[in-house]
């Protein structure tokens, strides 16, 4: 409590956090306005009927049931970012501008607004020809008009959340777009809830309910202890003169989080498995249905999203952590890894170690992800409740508010005053993006 009363002693931190749940207030204010022209009850129908549309509901925070102004939600910057972080590493000129420093930076910010319009269009104007096709306009709608009223709002209500995620991040406390994401699982957690009370009927006593709860309570946990595993490479520097002073060698630590890509691998997987089967859903093709239906649900829907999820595990701690520039700065600061060479016999040591490390991380990110298909399909369990208790969903809401309450922690101790974990709250690390 003492360290909740410490947030109201700093103005800036006090601002921040207000700021924050201002702009999220907002934003769930936005899922509750209706597009025109679309009859909101068949929507609802559609989305519920255990397709791609469940998982892409949760993301939108339930916008897309609703098929609100922010219907699309914030899949379309996820997608963006995605498409120039892959091409940044085939094509050397988006390298060389990704690797200028801040101005580099606002770059590639600057190019994936304009990738997530773009990807909002083709998503509006895909979502738009399949609600004509599926007969869910209100009688009068239609037309060239409606398309261009529903792109138009898809996609304006996709730069409206890209802002406000930005705004988030540069103006509140922790990670604009993560938060959004976060918001929306939340807001699911009474329906879930609702849902999980109903498997107590299903299993026919008290005892299946409470078992489930203690899964969840064990999933949390698990994530928590994983999320914050770390192995320890230790480091020592040698004996420093300086002036006429000499002094002694110290010992220090690299540590590499079993997890170091955090939750961007299954927000990443998601992503490209929603997007295609979004606009396959709509197409009126046998084939295209089916493709659409594989990639819903089924053996090819989890071998593509863990296959993904590997892959980004791999791409994003490449892309965050860079083993030669490690190895530079402990030999530059006079430091060793005991019974390695400095330079690059270091460089290959940390890579090879970060490389077993992250295929750990890979299998443990996978292998929580995909639990929602499992309690689907072999427990019986309700989408809704699978889906908001199971995998990327409590990864995202644990990671999430790890990285919060870090970046709340390290305000508070910054001001030197006590943290949310004590006197040990030093010892909190956010995680690696």
């Amino acid at each position: 409590m003492s360290s909740i009363g410490n947030i109201t002693k700093l103005p800036e931190l006090r601002k921040r956090i207000l700021f924050t749940i201002l702009m999220l207030g907002v934003y769930r204010i936005g899922v509750y306005v209706p597009t025109p022209g679309v009859n909101p009850d068949a929507i609802a129908k559609l989305v519920n009927q255990g397709t791609v549309f469940g998982i892409f509901n949760l993301f939108s925070g339930g916008a897309l049931e609703n098929f609100s102004v922010f219907a699309l939600g914030i899949m379309p910057y996820i997608s963006a970012s995605i498409i120039f972080q892959l091409l940044a590493v085939v094509i050397p000129a988006l390298e060389k501008v990704q690797k200028e420093g801040e101005s580099g930076r606002k770059k590639i910010t600057q190019w994936t607004r304009y990738g997530t319009i773009v990807l909002a269009v083709i998503q509006g104007l895909g979502i738009s020809y399949g609600l004509e096709q599926q007969g869910v306009l209100l009688p009068g709608a239609g037309g060239l008009s409606f398309y261009l009223l529903t792109v138009t709002t898809l996609a304006s209500g996709t730069a409206f959340i890209m802002w406000l995620g930005e705004q988030i991040t540069e103006r509140g406390i922790g990670n604009g777009i993560s938060l959004i994401i976060f918001a929306g699982i939340v807001t699911r957690i009474p329906g879930a809830m609702r849902d999980a009370w109903n498997v107590k009927e299903q299993f026919g006593s008290l005892l299946g309910f409470l078992l489930l709860l203690a899964f969840i309570a064990l999933v949390i946990g698990v994530i928590i202890f994983c999320e914050r595993g770390q192995r320890r490479i230790p480091i020592n520097y040698a004996k420093r003169v300086v002036g006429r002073k000499m002094y002694a060698g110290q010992s220090s630590h690299l540590p590499l989080k079993i997890n170091t890509s955090g939750v961007i691998p299954p927000i990443f997987a998601s992503s490209l498995i929603l997007f295609p089967a979004t606009i396959a859903q709509f197409v009126q093709n046998p084939k295209i249905q089916a493709l659409a239906s594989s990639l819903s649900t089924g053996w090819l829907h989890t071998a593509l999203y863990v296959s993904l999820i590997i892959f980004f595990c791999y791409f994003y701690t490449a892309v965050t952590f860079n083993p030669v520039d490690v190895a530079d700065n402990i030999k530059k600061f006079g430091g060793f890894i005991p019974g390695i060479r400095p330079g690059k016999p270091t460089a290959d040591y940390i890579d090879r170690v970060l490389s077993r490390i992250t295929l750990g991380g890979a299998i443990y990110v996978a292998t929580i992800c995909v639990l929602p298909e499992i309690l689907i399909t072999r427990f019986g369990i309700p989408q809704s409740l699978a889906v908001t208790f199971g995998g990327t969903s409590l990864l995202i809401v644990v990671g999430v508010a790890m990285d919060t309450v870090a970046q709340m922690e390290s305000h508070l101790l910054t001001r030197n005053y006590e943290g949310f974990l004590g006197a040990k709250a030093g010892k909190f690390k956010g995680r690696r993006r």
